[in-house]
């Protein structure tokens, strides 16, 4: 079994170069000290925030730094696109009507980078 993640968790993303923050909006009604995220929990800007610079060459600004820079890779500042939902979330448990989030959960970012979760922002309930 998994934790539950919440609002404050920290993720990661595998072409980031810093840690980031998960904000979940008390929509889904549903509290510990912070509020659970569902699955639906990954509008870029609103709920995952950016981590640092992006080191992906899928990412048309790196490309473009990278091109300028006579192909030495350049970094550039990441703002993350996830227009997919976190997968897989719990099974079980639902949060305003969607599967949970749990710790194990991820989210692709459309430039090929897997946003994961380091801290689940709780460490006291757990789900499947």
């Amino acid at each position: 079994m998994g934790q539950l993640v919440c609002g404050g968790a920290t993720m990661q993303c595998s072409f980031g170069a810093a840690p980031g923050t998960l904000n979940v909006l008390p929509a889904n009604r549903v509290l510990t000290a912070m509020p659970i995220a569902n699955i639906m929990d990954n509008k870029p800007m609103v709920n995952i925030m950016p981590f640092g610079v992006c080191n992906s060459m899928a990412n048309p600004m790196v490309a473009a730094a990278t091109a300028a820079a006579l192909g030495a890779l350049t970094p550039q500042p990441c703002i993350p696109v996830t227009a997919a939902p976190w997968a897989p979330g719990s099974p079980t448990v639902l949060v305003a009507n969607m599967p949970a989030l749990n710790q194990t959960s991820k989210c692709m970012c459309n430039w090929g980078g897997v946003i994961q979760f380091v801290n689940p922002g709780q460490m006291t309930i757990q789900v499947p």
